[in-house]
């Protein structure tokens, strides 16, 4: 019975953490990651125009 409760508690403490780690990644991510992707296109807009 101990056992059995033990188990539960750490597969519910696991989920918890990989939970909480999903979170912490998220929020150290830039909130515009596509930014530069679009700084990029720009910058290769500009150089057709001036051909």
């Amino acid at each position: 019975m101990l056992a059995r409760r033990f188990t539960i508690v750490c597969l519910l403490m696991s989920l918890f953490g990989m939970f909480f780690a999903i979170l912490v990644a998220e929020a150290g991510r830039s909130p515009r990651s596509w930014d530069g992707a679009t700084r990029m296109c720009h910058l290769a807009c500009l150089t057709d125009f001036r051909h």
